[in-house]
């Protein structure tokens, strides 16, 4: 198949270079503001270079990855619907929930296909832990606890546009408790501090975040992140519950230390970007993208999952400003 590519920065040139080695994928169609970044992934793909997000969309492509700034997103969304072309999108579907909403809205009704890129759900732990969940090996759960905590701060200017740590970085846990658990959120409460970075205290963020949510069935979800983990990109999760308690990422790339007399776990070199701890999940992902557009499958993270994610960071954020619970209602309503 055909497939167009929106947007060559980092995560987009990722893309290319993922899509150009699936079997399922024939030829890329590229475009990016920045010409240079085009003519780069044209060479290293094989691509070809458009001019524009409309003649990537004109160019006979089966479906289209939007890798483009978080601005862009909510039109490019719509342009690729109009077309009728299978669309996948980076997260967040827009920057603000309100625009999220607008963008649903807009496509409610429509038969073309939209997934959203949370990744997570595409990693074999992750996918082995919610498996467990639904087959009831845990017994009911009590506790689920989620971190990701980040080698090191993005710059000043990403910080600065990013919405804050909730909406950029624990989305990503909020997702995955949702969906490792296939319970939502109610109530949250949310803390926060700056040990680090001055210019994310400056932004009015903070750089390291705890987080308690309560779950529809009353279980309790701890949400654990930071922009400074110097030991490497650390990303887990518990699941504890009457019958039995696993983890995800407990393995030899864990970024950990263990100080215990005799214990050599973790003995690999750990875990120091996203795209080495998930590159599997992401080939995963757009390996399920062409099965999306070629009909073989819904989407597996929709829209509205991704809006739902959106809104438990919401609450997140008011929480923290405010010093004070908040529930999902009440963002909602707001």
């Amino acid at each position: 198949m055909r497939i167009g590519i929106l947007g060559l920065g980092r995560i987009g040139a990722f893309h290319a270079e993922t899509l150009s080695g699936l079997d399922a994928v024939g030829s890329l169609v590229v475009a990016d503001p920045f010409a240079e970044a085009a003519k780069k992934a044209a060479e290293r793909f094989g691509a070809e270079v458009a001019d524009s997000p409309e003649a990537v969309l004109a160019a006979g492509v089966d479906g289209v990855v939007v890798a483009a700034a978080t601005d862009a997103h909510p039109g490019l969304i719509l342009a690729a619907v109009e077309a009728g072309i299978p669309v996948f999108c980076e997260k967040p579907v827009a920057r603000t929930m309100s625009e999220g909403v607008e963008v649903l809205e807009a496509v409610r009704g429509s038969a073309v296909p939209i997934q959203i890129g949370y990744n997570r759900r595409f990693d074999a732990g992750f996918a082995a832990a919610r498996a467990a969940v639904a087959a009831g090996e845990l017994g009911k759960l009590h506790t689920v606890r989620s971190t990701t905590l980040d080698p090191a701060p993005p710059p000043a200017a990403y910080v600065a546009g990013s919405g804050g740590i909730f909406r950029d970085c624990s989305v990503h846990d909020f997702d995955i408790i949702r969906w490792v658990t296939g319970r939502e959120v109610t109530e949250v409460y949310a803390v926060g501090g700056n040990r680090g970075a001055d210019y994310i205290k400056e932004a009015g963020d903070a750089d390291t975040t705890g987080a308690i949510l309560t779950l529809d069935d009353g279980t309790i979800a701890v949400v654990s992140n930071s922009r400074h983990n110097a030991r490497g990109y650390d990303v887990r999760m518990e699941l504890h519950g009457f019958t039995d308690s696993i983890a995800v990422g407990l393995e030899d790339k864990l970024p950990l230390r263990s100080v215990e007399p005799g214990v050599t776990f973790p003995a690999g070199t750990p875990h120091d970007f996203f795209m080495d701890r998930f590159a599997a999940a992401y080939r995963a992902e757009l390996t399920a993208f062409t099965e999306v557009v070629a009909g073989a499958r819904p989407s597996p993270c929709t829209i509205e999952d991704a809006l739902e994610a959106g809104w438990i960071a919401e609450a997140c954020t008011l929480s923290l400003h405010e010093h004070r619970p908040v529930t999902i209602a009440e963002v909602r309503a707001s």
